[in-house]
């Protein structure tokens, strides 16, 4: 450990949602691993004090590259968001998807480096695939590597921890056996109290007339506390560029009401998109639906364009001060992908709480002696 902090190796990072929230708790996260080279662009950029490993996960020699990098530096926690596409209610549900098992890699991981704790994200999907069996074989594959894992309940709701945005996830956090059993966090927001889109980006310039640049200048002062907390530490405005639409779609847009969807249109209006999803406007007193990889489905709550970089940065918690490399598609797919910070950190902050509670003898570890299938069988 570096000055008492603890290490950690995240898996599947991505640009580094996760890894930001473990390194706002006070983490020292020594690596990241993924197979996306611009999200390792923009992770490097933005955790200059981790490395960086470009490896593809499936492999099973990509652990001893990784292994190679970390060197001879203990790993704490793992931590990790596998690729949720086989998982995901809106992709295969083949439960012989070699997506599916990509959590393996997590595994592998966990047995070569043995850390003191774990700690895996993935879509709600996961819990009740195939009636619960894709989550009993976690459970039951850490449980034979001698760890406790707790797993959520229910899904997190992203807003519930600060977040604006309705983006529900599933953890599962598993600790050695001799460590107790971790207690996942209570939400800090209830519905009455949730950050709004209009809490996170009213501040925003708003893009009416021109798109803007890469590197532009706030115009107003921070209209809300999350505002403030967004723009600590950053003099300028990065990534709030607008997307250029047609006249046509910018019609369309403007009739889609605040809050409302491609059900509100007239008939004949923007037909060509019908799901679920289509033309979906955002409220400016509600949180964000769950951001997503492309950027063509959802509007700003004001205006007739989609949000930029920046607004669905900030509407997965983002501070502005990090700053998204490569393409604008690869920017879009990156946020759309992550981790919302803020969540993460509320995840990080209690597995450091568990730690210091189970060294001033607040959790009698060894009365624990139920084993994961009994607890599955309980929720």
């Amino acid at each position: 450990m570096v000055n008492n902090q603890l290490n950690v190796l995240d898996l599947f990072c991505g640009c580094g949602g996760l890894s930001q929230g473990f390194i706002d708790a006070g983490y020292n996260v020594i690596l990241g691993v993924d197979f996306d080279k611009a999200a390792l662009e923009t992770y490097k950029y933005n955790h200059n004090g981790s490395d960086t490993l470009l490896a593809d996960l499936s492999k099973d020699e990509v652990i001893k590259e990784i292994s190679d990098k970390v060197g001879n530096r203990k790993i704490d926690i793992i931590i990790g968001g596998p690729p949720c596409q086989g998982f995901s209610l809106t992709g295969s549900r083949d439960i012989n998807d070699t997506r599916n098992t990509l959590y393996l890699a997590v595994v592998k991981a966990v047995r070569k480096f043995k850390p003191k704790a774990f700690l895996i994200e993935n879509v709600p999907g996961i819990s009740t695939l195939y009636g619960g069996n894709v989550k009993q074989q976690i459970l039951n594959t850490f449980e034979d590597m001698e760890y406790n894992v707790t797993v959520s309940e229910k899904p997190l709701l992203a807003a519930g921890f600060g977040v604006p945005q309705m983006r529900k996830r599933m953890f599962f956090v598993g600790f050695q056996k001799g460590y107790g059993l971790f207690k996942i966090p209570e939400p800090t927001h209830t519905p009455e109290n949730y950050v709004t889109c209009a809490d996170a980006i009213s501040d925003l310039p708003g893009r009416e007339k021109e798109l803007g640049e890469e590197i532009d200048e706030y115009v107003i002062s921070p209209r809300s506390s999350y505002q403030e907390l967004m723009r600590k530490d950053s003099s300028k405005l990065y990534n709030h560029v607008a997307t250029k639409h047609t006249d046509h779609v910018k019609w369309v847009i403007n009739q889609v009401p605040e809050g409302g969807n491609h059900k509100d249109l007239p008939p004949g209006v923007g037909d060509s998109r019908k799901f679920n999803e289509a033309w979906t406007r955002y409220h400016s007193e509600k949180p964000s639906r769950t951001i997503d990889t492309g950027h063509r489905n959802h509007f700003h709550y004001k205006y007739n364009r989609v949000p930029t970089i920046r607004e669905n940065a900030r509407l997965q918690s983002f501070r502005d001060d990090f700053i998204f490399k490569g393409t604008r598609t690869q920017q879009n797919r990156q946020v759309g992908n992550a981790v919302p910070p803020l969540l993460s950190y509320h995840l990080a902050k209690s597995i450091k709480q568990h730690f210091s509670d189970i060294s001033k003898g607040k959790i009698k570890v060894n009365d624990y002696t139920q084993s994961n299938l009994e607890l599955s069988n309980q929720r």
